[in-house]
């Protein structure tokens, strides 16, 4: 029997739609740098509030806390919302600037011209904040390169949930009536539990492999259709 005809198409970021290499080797390191001197100028400032209040009390009381405690969580790559929320502030102004703009795969953007053509609707879900996620797309090395007029809705780990819980897949379903059903939803990503956990969901779901990422496994192919290109979707 053939799948359904794919009405929504949710989309992961990280190693699905630009490499994993833009968020480890250049939003992170960016962060970073940019902490000190924001923590310095904005602390008591009404517009840092809401970021520094989100931090655990232990933490928020000084800027050296805060700061320390920033750089262990991204050491070790902790996908938390506080931090997540941060990192897209500190992110805004360098793209403002220009000094960070996000490099989608070459087949991404005409793949969202299409899918908007044809009626489709075009939703992120990724663990980086929702408002982090806004500024990736309207600031992209695609043509033209704010993409964020072809994205019905954002989804991060706040607003839905963990991302390898098939719960997290039914509160999206539930928040939208586009479709007729869960089997009218593809989920692309290049994390495996990801994929099983929409699949759980009800939604179609593919591994994406990218220059770049993991190793998947050998067997890969016997429980999971795996694509290196957008274009390989009819």
């Amino acid at each position: 029997m053939a799948a359904p005809a794919v009405k929504v198409v949710l989309l992961d970021i990280e190693g699905t739609v630009c490499p994993i290499s833009f968020v480890k080797d250049v939003l992170f390191p960016y962060a970073l740098q940019a902490l000190p001197e924001t923590l310095r100028t904005k602390w008591d400032s009404p517009e840092f509030a809401q970021y520094r209040n989100a931090f655990p009390s232990e933490f928020s009381g000084s800027q050296e806390a805060l700061a320390a405690h920033v750089r262990d969580l991204m050491s070790r790559d902790v996908k938390i919302s506080y931090l997540k929320s941060l990192q897209g502030y500190l992110w805004e102004n360098g793209y403002r600037t220009g000094e960070l703009k996000a490099p989608l795969f070459p087949d991404v953007a005409p793949k969202f011209k299409s899918w908007t053509k044809h009626g489709q609707h075009i939703i992120i879900y990724s663990s980086g904040s929702v408002p982090a996620q806004k500024l990736l797309f309207r600031h992209t090395n695609a043509d033209p390169a704010d993409l964020t007029p072809m994205i019905a809705d954002y989804f991060d780990t706040v607003n839905a949930g963990p991302k390898t819980e098939a719960s997290s897949y039914e509160k999206i379903l539930s928040t939208h009536s586009l479709t007729d059903g869960p089997s009218s939803w593809l989920f692309l990503s290049d994390n495996v539990k990801e994929v099983d956990a929409a699949k759980a969901a009800g939604m179609q779901s593919f591994v994406v492999q990218r220059p770049g990422n993991a190793p998947l496994p050998a067997d890969i192919d016997r429980t999971h259709k795996v694509i290196s290109s957008f274009e390989e979707l009819d």
